[in-house]
């Protein structure tokens, strides 16, 4: 049986590592792996291929950055001659990205069938273009690995199949249960605690100059009761350069990080404020308190069952969530408890089980 992966940023970095590894230990499987080169910057793709132990692609689509419309159409027209070269008998493509949809259309144009890690997301959101991505690529799979419960029931209300969706769990959590070890020795010898750190690249918090000069405020008057570490994701380092004079010289400014040393400036954060879907996870899984800079989240799991808030683009509300939470940690050590029976199946094993699901249903 041959399948072919498909990747374009980091998020996908993360899923895809654990499922090439399982599939790895079957002997009936030969493995194709496509980056679309969505992500751009190579020296961040290459630090992640290596922290995390991915194989090198055997194809760099190299679409790199441009309009969501650009990013789609130019993975398509590179992506086509691949499917048509190697013949796959299927294609898994991760997450929510551009890459993501364009890869499941094009498959499912050839009549190939398409496998999606982390189906069934969903935000009711559809002004997030990641929403949109969401929706098409499940409505195109033949097989749709869900990472909560919450999932299989989007997927069932919206007509799929019930025989078309599995229950595995989160290959992300997979990625951090196998790496979190290495992650502790990772850790800046010259981060001082407490500490919180912060994540911000979506458009409707970053695009919004007037809003992000009144985040930056609240951030610096927070600095005053513990340290900001704030990696800033290049879109981020855009909108602060043409903002001009801001209150970051009390909030410490870092470069992207990769994977293990992000991983363990999360373990030992006091707190974590972001926008990202995948932090409002792994904070869950490490029993870190998240406040997330959203109105809504793809990920309710993670608030019902999890340590994430939703804080939206309410500064105030920020603002008392954290100083609640570091009233709470009072006393404490930096230490957290990762908890694997806090999310059903979020286990380490997610990865296994797509890989069993998949050999079985080519015999």
């Amino acid at each position: 049986m041959h399948i072919l992966h498909v990747v374009g940023a980091r998020p996908n970095f993360m899923k895809a590592a654990p499922v090439l590894r399982a599939l790895a230990s079957q002997a009936s499987v030969r493995q194709t792996l496509v980056h679309t080169g969505q992500h751009y910057d190579a020296a961040m793709s290459d630090v992640f291929f290596q922290q995390l132990e991915i194989p090198k692609p055997d194809f760099n689509l190299g679409v790199g950055s441009g309009s969501h419309a650009q990013q789609a159409a130019g993975v398509m027209l590179a992506f086509e001659p691949v499917v048509v070269e190697r013949k796959p008998d299927l294609v898994l493509v991760y997450g929510d990205v551009n890459s993501t949809v364009a890869a499941a259309l094009v498959c499912s144009k050839l009549g190939v069938r398409v496998g999606h890690v982390e189906a069934g997301l969903r935000s009711r959101d559809r002004t997030m273009p990641e929403e949109i991505n969401r929706l098409l690529t499940d409505q195109l799979s033949d097989m749709l690995f869900t990472p909560s419960a919450d999932g299989d029931e989007n997927l069932l209300h919206e007509g799929i199949p019930k025989e078309k969706i599995h229950l595995v769990g989160n290959v992300m959590i997979d990625t951090l249960v196998r790496l979190l070890p290495t992650a502790e020795k990772h850790l800046p010898a010259d981060i001082p605690s407490p500490y919180a750190l912060v994540t911000l690249h979506r458009p409707s918090n970053v695009d919004d100059l007037p809003w992000l000069r009144d985040l930056l405020a609240t951030l610096a008057d927070l600095s005053a009761q513990l340290n900001i570490v704030f990696p800033v994701h290049p879109r981020t380092r855009q909108r602060l350069d043409g903002l001009g004079s801001t209150p970051t010289s009390r909030l410490r400014l870092m470069e992207p990080q990769p994977y293990l040393e992000f991983l363990a400036l999360q373990c030992h954060a006091a707190l974590v404020i972001t926008d990202s879907g995948g932090i409002q996870e792994e904070t869950t899984f490490l029993g870190v308190p998240c406040l997330t800079v959203r109105e809504n989240t793809e990920r309710p799991i993670t608030i019902t069952q999890g340590t994430n808030q939703l804080v939206g683009r309410d500064l105030p509300r920020l603002r008392s969530a954290a100083a609640e939470i570091l009233q709470q940690n009072a006393g404490k050590g930096s230490e957290k408890n990762p908890d694997k029976q806090r999310v059903p199946l979020w286990d380490g094993h997610a990865a296994e089980r797509i890989a069993q699901i998949i050999v079985r249903s080519s015999t």
